[in-house]
């Protein structure tokens, strides 16, 4: 009939199981055009300067393929 619970160490954690509250939280408030302006400044910002450091990156990871490739006097058996 009853369905016992397990023993809570804790008596407030099996209070909260049984409570409901029927009030509702205030709505939250419209951010200003300055937040949103500077959310999507510091947005931007960050997405510059990952896209930047790809841009100064992509040198490094290129292999010079124009150039011939070197190869040192002991490797031709000099």
């Amino acid at each position: 009939m009853f369905r016992r619970r397990e023993p809570v160490p804790f008596a407030f954690l099996a209070e909260a199981e049984s409570f409901r509250s029927n009030v509702t939280p205030p709505p939250r408030p419209r951010a200003s055009f300055g937040e949103i302006a500077g959310r999507w400044l510091l947005g931007a910002t960050i997405v510059a300067g990952l896209v930047g450091a790809l841009i100064l990156a992509m040198p490094a990871m290129s292999t010079p393929s124009s150039t011939p490739t070197q190869q040192s006097q002991a490797s031709q058996g000099h």
